[in-house]
């Protein structure tokens, strides 16, 4: 049989052992056409354009009935 811790370890020492795993943001830029922020390397959601042309038709807002 492996051997045993023989105390239980607090939470906090767990969140600070595993403190670099974590979700992270991508490179959030401003958009220079609409200054919305978008990520870079990516097409602007807001208005479409990517390096400095029109790269995605963005569609308006659904209405529903």
């Amino acid at each position: 049989m492996p051997p045993l811790p023989k105390r239980k370890y607090p939470k906090a020492r767990q969140g600070k052992r595993r403190q670099h795993i974590k979700a992270n943001l991508g490179h959030v830029v401003e958009c220079p056409q609409c200054r919305n922020p978008r990520l870079a390397h990516n097409a602007c959601p807001t208005c479409g354009n990517y390096h400095g042309r029109q790269a995605v038709t963005v569609a308006g807002p659904a209405l529903s009935d």
